[in-house]
């Protein structure tokens, strides 16, 4: 084999392995916070994968772990080949993070803060230079790049942020709720800059979300995480393909009302009936040509709903519980 040859094998398989291993990670926080209870997935090079749950369930500790700043109780991580404790310096040239709260400095310019963080990663000089004018002309930020980000609106601010992850090229970028906050459009648009970014520099994104359309439309792979566990994975549409026909949600007077309908609803033409809080959801072949029927059998009816198969009925199928966005359970950190 010649050394072009054997340099082309070295590509190929560090192509082939995973960017991101997690094998069983455990994290606990004092006596009664389990925040990770045997974690484990891995991500292809390249692809978008996203870790989704609601807050609680895991996804901070997990990326705090994978860019060595959380040390796990037990279990493994490599991140771009690198053992996240043993070359946890290793790990931090490789990877890049665009965390939810900002690390923008309000007080420097656009280009004040991507020369910064340029600096940080051991760039200098010319290099750091073309680095910065190359993230200013790829994000779109031109003349505002000499401006404070006082100055920019929230999906220029993301933007910038985004540069100050790349500016160094990282092989894996971590990407935490990265549109929260964002008006719908600068949402769409900072989707498609993450498109690009794997499209077309080979980028691997581990995105953690709790919005479900932002999972559906922009993740390859995906990992439902619960309660420090991973219930379900796949890609979007081969876990929304488990579901079988329509989702139906009826919305009863009373918490005791719907666990009474549960029962009365639970015959052959349904399935994956469950009662939570006041709404009994369930399951059917067709979902509008069955409704009046349900409706006509319970009693209490507030409301009622008919969806095709979503995320958020994967998650239900598999947690036992509709997917919320709220800060119920307050995920250690």
């Amino acid at each position: 084999m010649t050394q072009a040859e054997a340099a082309v094998a070295v590509r190929d398989t560090a192509a082939a392995r995973p960017a991101i291993e997690v094998a069983g990670l455990v994290k606990t926080y004092g006596r009664d916070v389990r925040a990770l209870d045997g974690l484990s997935f891995a991500a292809e090079p390249g692809k978008v994968f996203g870790l989704l749950g609601p807050n609680g369930a895991g996804k901070s500790t997990t990326v705090k772990i994978l860019t060595t700043l959380s040390i796990p109780d037990s279990g493994t991580a490599r991140v771009a080949g690198f053992d996240v404790l043993a070359e946890a310096s290793e790990v931090r040239r490789a990877i890049g993070v665009v965390a939810q709260r900002t690390a923008v400095d309000q007080m420097a310019t656009g280009i004040e803060n991507l020369a910064m963080m340029a600096r940080i990663h051991g760039l200098r000089g010319r290099e750091l230079r073309t680095r910065v004018d190359e993230q200013v002309e790829r994000f779109g930020l031109g003349e505002k790049a000499k401006l404070t980000p006082y100055n920019y609106s929230g999906g220029q601010r993301r933007r910038l942020d985004l540069a100050m992850g790349l500016v160094h090229r990282p092989r894996v970028l971590f990407l935490d709720e990265p549109t929260t906050g964002l008006d719908p459009e600068a949402r769409i648009g900072l989707w498609d800059e993450i498109r690009t970014l794997t499209r077309e520099d080979g980028l691997t994104v581990l995105l953690t979300t709790h919005y479900l359309e932002e999972a559906d439309l922009l993740a390859n792979q995906l990992a439902i995480v619960d309660r420090g566990r991973v219930v379900a994975s796949g890609t979007p549409a081969e876990l929304k393909g488990e579901l079988r026909g329509d989702a139906v949600h009826i919305g009863l007077d009373s918490a005791e009302a719907a666990v009474r309908a549960a029962a009365q609803l639970a015959d052959e033409d349904v399935w994956d009936v469950q009662a939570e809080d006041a709404v009994v959801h369930l399951r059917t072949a067709d979902g509008a040509r069955a409704l009046p029927r349900l409706l006509s059998t319970v009693d209490g009816v507030v409301s009622a709903t008919v969806n095709r198969p979503s995320l958020d009925d994967v998650y239900l199928r598999h947690t036992g519980r509709a997917f919320r966005r709220g800060n119920a359970e307050g995920e250690a950190s």
